[in-house]
């Protein structure tokens, strides 16, 4: 999931892959004679390892034309240790090791899995289901909550209920990697910080950090708190929430916004509803001390920016980069541009990626709000659910295939290209159990990429007299897989 900038899955690869890989036949003139120049290169006199490094620095799509032209380079190109490298160069270390772990950490296909991970095109979903020899507690249903994967746990904190009430509880469920295990939450503290909903709580290292929301009384907050989960041989597992020293600079008070950490010790914050229902378009960014006791908080302003919205996502792509989509917007109207922020070197700058909904299959459903987007595996942002102008609920699943997307550094112009952003987006097929249509419901992935965790929201319900809009919570956590043939 790092290194973006280098990075070419183009729908090439699978062409190139099965062309590379079909059953053997006899050469044709052109292959021997291929075979032959390639014997007389001087590249054939370069060290493995030295072949290894400088296939490295290139994208997907130039390895594997480098493979057809002999068959030493093809043997070497078929090599699962260069693809393990590649994985390791475009998706993390974490999320490489984390695969292995899953798997015994036996040898595995690396070329495959990355053949695969480039052109998934379904999920699976399971309803994971509590241990029946535990305590019978369970988080209340609920939305606009926070639910994060931090320490191989998940963490669910606050959110809003039924009659309009906030929540001040902090639940952890230890994961592991055994994502099927029967589940067992424990409640682990109430009452700091206080209770509210439409906050944001995002991950740095081993660290939560949680700002705003909203409470019952219609009240926005500015505070900004730090967690940190501890396990105890005796006390099970713990979490601490205290107070950020930040200083008398800090966003003024909001809900509905968005966050997503950066690297650099560092959190973004943009929009959300401020004081008398307002919605924002500010974009703040946090700084963090080496030892999380204080930070820092300051405004980015720059010329162009997202407009005023709520109900938003703010994902980080890697690095410094970080991709907006969707919300509500000033008119009400629910919102379907996508924008990338950049803050590197100083010199941050938003920039809007173009394009039309009636080149993309299906992209008269992408407006939304309430959804959630989340980076998987392979670089690509996941987006689920979320609800259109007229309320209606969703329960889709589309990607967003960010590598697509050029260095922010590219002329703007080049950015709304019709050819260049044709397959950006896809919907993917919803396998085994079917969620139900859903908003502000909240999502995480593990430090894989492959599993994604999806817990609450808003969903349709019977009409009942104290629900005259056939609104009600939902209090299902669901394991999305993508689906892998490891």
């Amino acid at each position: 999931m790092n290194n973006l900038h280098n990075k070419s899955m183009k729908s090439s690869f699978g062409a190139h892959f099965q062309n590379n890989h079909s059953k053997k036949k006899q050469p044709t003139m052109a292959e021997a004679s291929t075979s032959s120049s390639c014997n007389g290169s001087p590249l054939t006199q370069i060290a493995q390892d030295h072949l290894f490094t400088i296939l490295l620095l290139l994208p997907v799509d130039s390895i594997l034309s480098f493979a057809m032209t002999c068959k030493k380079f093809r043997a070497l190109t078929a090599s699962d240790t260069l693809w393990e490298y590649i994985c390791l160069r475009d998706w993390g270390p974490k999320s490489v090791e984390a695969i292995k772990a899953s798997n015994s950490n036996q040898q595995l296909p690396w070329m495959r899995i990355y053949k695969q991970v480039s052109g998934f095109d379904s999920v699976y979903c399971h309803r994971l289901c509590a241990d029946p020899d535990a305590e019978l507690v369970f988080p209340t249903p609920r939305a606009s909550h926070s639910l994060n994967f931090v320490s191989d746990c998940l963490v669910l904190f606050g959110g809003g209920c039924e009659g309009g009430r906030h929540l001040d509880d902090t639940w952890v469920a230890y994961m592991g990697n055994d994502f099927h295990r029967l589940l067992k939450w424990q409640r682990i503290s109430s009452g700091s910080p206080s209770g509210r909903f439409g906050h944001t709580c995002a991950v740095i290292d081993d660290v939560l950090i949680l700002f705003g929301g909203i409470n019952d009384n219609g009240n926005r907050q500015n505070d900004t708190w730090v967690g940190q989960v501890a396990c105890h041989d005796t006390l099970g597992f713990t979490l601490s929430w205290r107070l950020l020293v930040v200083g008398d600079n800090a966003p003024p008070q909001r809900g509905a916004h968005a966050a997503c950490c950066i690297e650099g010790r560092k959190m973004v914050i943009h929009g959300g509803i401020g004081r008398f229902g307002v919605r924002l378009s500010d974009t703040w960014v946090l700084e963090l001390s080496e030892n999380f006791q204080t930070g820092t908080w300051y405004e980015i302003v720059t010329q162009p920016s997202p407009p005023a919205r709520s109900g938003h996502t703010l994902t980080c792509i890697g690095g410094t980069r970080t991709v907006l989509f969707g919300g509500r917007g000033l008119g009400y109207d629910v919102l379907h541009d996508l924008w990338l922020l950049d803050i590197c070197e100083g010199h941050p700058q938003w920039l809007q990626v173009l394009y039309e909904l009636q080149n993309i299959p299906g992209g008269v459903s992408l407006p939304r709000v309430g959804h959630s987007a989340t980076l998987i595996l392979g670089g690509r942002l996941l987006i689920c659910g979320g609800e259109d102008s007229y309320r209606h609920r969703k329960n889709d699943f589309w990607v967003l295939d960010i590598t697509a997307v050029p260095s922010i550094t590219v002329q703007p112009s080049m950015l709304s290209s019709v050819q260049l952003f044709a397959k950006m987006w896809k919907r993917l097929k919803t396998k085994g159990h079917i969620p139900n249509c859903r908003s502000f419901h909240r999502a995480c992935a593990d430090q894989s990429g492959r599993c994604l965790f999806m817990f609450g929201g808003m969903v349709d319900g019977l009409l009942q007299p104290a629900e005259p809009a056939g609104l009600r919570f939902d209090g299902e956590l669901l394991l999305v897989e993508l689906v892998l043939q490891l």
